[in-house]
């Protein structure tokens, strides 16, 4: 009896030794399946799932025998074994590293094991760490996977061994990475020097290239020697490129890469290889409302205008004549290096109709044809299956108003009229209706055609009356007040006012002429046309005319000097 009670006292004596909450040595007696049992010296073992031994993503290294730190969270549970937790101690364990390693600030090795709110749960040597979802990289990461259960350099930003928080970034040491990286690249860098980069970002006016901690833009200009209508049409954000430093401003930091740099400039040999004049055959590579563009080689591209498209229509639309990737044949007009731009005409492949119908024709001819339109300013007449030409409204009738014969007339109509005039330059024909006939009306009065200054006598809703040439009086119908009809109204003069116009018709029963102010700023136009040009050149009428105006008033002042002389 003695004996029992004195092995009971020293076993009672060996439990009371160890405390709940310690963390104590313990031995490993075999290992099954998912299970470590320990012994720690008390009257029973206890079990610890094997994956306590290591962190996830690991190989155990448990063996028979080996000692380890434990944690007792019970002396005996329900079955009357010791409630033992190795994780609990490598905490315990892990809290002390952990804090020597912040102190001294030291990066540390930690395992993303899964998503948490905010962020994500770390496992650094058995201790639990939360990661923020800002900490994780230098920019937003939609797929984590990659990283999940593979040990990641970390830093501690912050530890409370209290409430058992540990916060860390993996950000802070990419940070420092990238700061020193960029220090290098930036004391290392020069123009002209040619690096590798990942494409970090794409716009409409270029793209981003990460260097390694520094970013560079290669312009879309630079990008290739072909035409780069956006840039992600060639390239994807993540792509690794080589690329060469085109400009280094140290100043600011700021780097101008170049890609199409790398490759000979195709313009090099251009003026050797294309000839004026010649035609050649390729292909439409893309098409514009101004233009389509020809790809005369790999880099090197001529633009068909539309206005070199068609010889007779001015205003035609690109597409509706030619197609991408369409193969045609063109003229080389124009080689300008120094701007990298070759002109190419289409309708000058074949027979100009203005040329032919010139050789066919001349001046003084009187021709038939048809009225294809009618406009407020003349009527245009078929010449060819190709070509129309125009009569004026002050060269329909000698008599009539212009406004008033045209309504005469209809579309399809079959006319006789006399050439006027052949523009080659300009492409086109000007034509006359009353020049098949002689002025009547010149013969019985010499004032008719003449301009003459009136002046305003009386104004009712429908006439202006003038008096002119001392003694002689007439009339400027409404409707002859002006060109525009927004200024055909006779509220616009006033009694006693001068007023230039040209005297149209012959005294009426009355005894009163017809003047008409339109009419003399119709003929005051065309000759502003014949001298200075057209509209189709690129001028608008009111430089034309204000062209014109300059050059008389120049003239009479020239005259007056003469005169003074």
């Amino acid at each position: 009896m003695e004996e029992n009670f004195s092995e009971l006292l020293e076993k009672s004596l060996v439990d009371f030794k160890y405390k709940e909450g310690q963390v104590i040595k313990g031995t490993v007696m075999s290992v099954t399946n998912d299970t470590v049992v320990v012994d720690v010296g008390l009257k029973a073992e206890g079990r610890i799932p094997l994956k306590e031994f290591h962190s996830p993503g690991e190989e155990h290294s448990v063996k028979i025998g080996q000692k380890y730190d434990v944690y007792l969270e019970k002396l005996e549970n329900k079955e009357g074994e010791a409630l033992l937790s190795r994780e609990r101690a490598r905490k315990e364990e892990s809290w002390s590293n952990l804090e020597k390693l912040q102190d001294s600030k030291q990066q540390v090795t930690g395992v993303i094991t899964g998503r948490v709110k905010g962020g994500y749960a770390v496992d650094i040597e058995g201790a639990l760490a939360f990661l923020p979802g800002s900490q994780v990289d230098l920019k937003p990461i939609k797929d984590i996977s990659p990283l999940l259960n593979k040990p990641q350099p970390m830093v501690i930003l912050k530890m409370d061994k209290l409430r058992g928080n540990i916060v860390v970034s993996r950000r802070a040491l990419l940070e420092e990475s990238r700061k020193a990286d960029r220090s290098k690249l930036l004391s290392d860098i020069s123009e002209g020097d040619k690096l590798k980069g990942i494409i970090k970002n794409i716009t409409d006016y270029g793209v981003f290239v990460d260097l390694g901690g520094l970013d560079g833009l290669i312009h879309v200009t630079d990008l290739s020697w072909e035409r780069v209508n956006h840039p992600s049409e060639k390239f994807t954000v993540g792509d690794e490129i080589e690329v060469i430093v085109t400009k280094y401003d140290k100043e600011n930091n700021r780097i101008s890469l170049g890609l199409k740099q790398l490759t000979e400039d195709p313009w090099k040999n251009v003026e050797k290889i294309y000839k004026v004049g010649s035609k050649i055959k390729s292909k439409i590579s893309s098409i514009a409302d101004y233009g389509a563009f020809v790809e005369l080689e790999k880099g090197v591209e001529g633009l068909i205008h539309s206005s070199e498209m068609s010889w007779v229509n001015k205003n035609i639309n690109p597409n509706s004549v030619l197609k991408i990737n369409e193969e045609v044949e063109v003229v080389i007009l124009e080689i300008d290096n120094t701007k990298r731009r070759i002109s190419l005409g289409l309708k000058q492949c074949t027979e100009n109709p203005w040329k032919k119908f010139a050789e066919k024709n001349k001046k003084g001819d009187v021709l038939e044809g048809k009225i294809k339109n009618i406009t407020d300013f003349g009527l245009f007449v078929e010449l060819s299956e190709e070509l129309d030409g125009l009569i004026h409204l002050s060269d329909i009738s000698w008599e009539d108003s212009g406004d008033e014969k045209i309504k005469t007339f209809k579309s399809n109509e079959l006319v006789k009229f006399k050439i006027l005039e052949i523009d080659l330059d300009k492409e086109r024909v000007s034509l006359g209706i009353k020049q098949l006939t002689k002025d009547s009306s010149k013969k019985t009065d010499k004032l008719i055609g003449k301009v003459m200054t009136g002046v305003v006598v009386e104004i009712d809703k429908d006439k202006v009356y003038v008096s002119f040439d001392e003694e002689k009086k007439g009339f400027i119908k409404k409707v002859n007040l002006a060109k525009l009809k927004s200024e055909q109204n006779t509220d616009r003069f006033a009694v006693k006012e001068k007023i230039d116009a040209k005297v149209m018709k012959k005294p009426n029963k009355d005894g009163l002429y017809e003047l008409s102010v339109k009419d003399l700023e119709i003929q005051e136009e065309k000759k502003a046309l014949k001298e200075y040009g057209s509209s189709s050149s690129g001028a608008s009428i009111g430089d034309i005319i204000g062209a014109a105006l300059k050059e008389d008033k120049k003239k009479d002042s020239e005259k007056t000097k003469d005169e003074k002389k």
